[in-house]
């Protein structure tokens, strides 16, 4: 057993938390959360919702409260940030804080003194992922993002990408920045041998929007059937409005699809995460070629199922897989690229199990929450020495 500090308190400011629509980020707080708890550690999650009365929730001992969210455009800063400070404030009062942990914009409408460690853990802002997707950050989310980042005083990366780029585009010179993987729970996300296999079946989790690689996976099907017509794509994700059509990405991803290919391809909702180990394990590859990501949750949990894993070679790829041992790597935009691979795993069921088998393994000794959950507590616990010394 790994020595126990001392009891914290530890408050995530999270919008997300599961069973509402989360990503990555919900996924990430309710599985550190209830690892802290487990080990002894107080949990609260705090967050805006859109619902009509906010609430109190128990989640294994996680307190989860979910404030209301403004419905009126224009006003999110003012009155979500009332509600915001308020329920601090109501948590405060309970049990002072050690730790206030959040994302890029976490500390936008707090207030400067909070009485706690206010530490920024980067999945992925705002200035990251538009520069990163060669467009330009918006003025009014790039300036909450700015006064975010000045009112924190502690900084993590899920990724060295995502830290390393964000310190170059917010400017932060040489301010320390920890690094410290998103968990997977590797004893819920493990080879499921119950679960049959179904042949030829490619599976993509994720929203439906550009950024993810859809369209390009979607391309990539007719160069993959030609080789192994058995082949089926099975896409579990939301759909996604797009911005420059105002219309849903599903439906003209799927208007793009010749007929022939589109009988290989099934479009499914999302699966709750608790869900996804049953839907993952039948699955012969996982497929996900972002355009970018700060980590991608989804390709560890999937390392973590012992599957051969095709992903990016962009951004944070390289720090999930290495090449050709744990997954494969491939270019995100081209399809040709991302069909090469899928066809290597599809055409040697050997090299698939043995990659399969090397990312559990890398899985189980690099991401799981069981090792990860003690370089928080340290990490935590040094924010809060540093802290009591200034």
């Amino acid at each position: 057993m790994n020595p126990r500090p001392a009891a914290l308190h530890v408050c995530f400011l999270c919008n997300e938390y599961p069973p509402d629509t989360h990503g990555g980020i919900g996924a990430f707080t309710q599985t550190l959360g209830r690892k802290l708890v487990e080990r002894g550690h107080q949990v609260t999650v705090l967050g805006t919702y859109r619902r009509a009365q906010p609430s109190m929730e128990d989640d294994r001992g996680v307190c989860v409260r979910r404030e209301c969210a403004t419905r009126l455009r224009w006003t999110g800063f003012w009155l979500n940030g009332l509600r915001l400070r308020r329920g601090l404030k109501a948590i405060q009062a309970q049990a002072p804080i050690g730790v206030l942990d959040g994302p890029e914009n976490a500390f936008a409408m707090l207030p400067l003194h909070t009485g706690a460690s206010k530490l920024i853990r980067m999945h992925g802002g705002h200035h990251f992922f538009h520069t990163c997707l060669g467009q330009q950050p918006r003025a009014w989310r790039s300036w909450l993002e700015k006064r975010s980042f000045s009112r924190a005083e502690y900084f993590c990366g899920v990724s060295r990408f995502v830290a390393e780029q964000t310190r170059q585009l917010l400017h932060l010179g040489a301010v320390p920045i920890e690094i410290l993987p998103n968990p997977v729970d590797t004893a819920g996300f493990r080879p499921l041998p119950a679960v049959p296999v179904i042949p030829g079946r490619i599976v993509f989790v994720g929203t439906l929007c550009e950024k993810k690689g859809i369209r390009q996976l979607a391309q990539a099907m007719p160069e993959i059937l030609a080789v192994f017509p058995s082949a089926h794509l099975v896409a579990y994700g939301r759909d996604y409005t797009d911005p420059a059509t105002g219309g849903s990405y599903k439906q003209q991803l799927e208007a793009a699809i010749a007929p022939e290919v589109r009988a290989r391809i099934t479009f499914k909702d999302h699966v709750a995460h608790e869900q996804l180990p049953q839907e993952l394990a039948a699955a012969e590859i996982l497929a996900y070629p972002s355009h970018m990501e700060a980590q991608g949750m989804v390709i560890v949990e999937g390392m973590a199922m012992g599957k051969p894993v095709v992903t990016s070679r962009t951004g944070p790829g390289p720090e999930l897989i290495e090449h050709g041992k744990s997954g494969l790597l491939c270019d995100p935009h081209d399809p040709h690229s991302i069909a090469e691979s899928i066809i290597r795993l599809l055409t040697n069921r050997h090299l698939a199990q043995q990659l399969g088998a090397a990312a559990r393994e890398r899985a189980v000794m690099e991401f799981s929450i069981n090792k990860l959950v003690v370089k928080n507590e340290d990490f935590y616990d040094r924010c809060m020495g540093a802290r009591k010394h200034e």
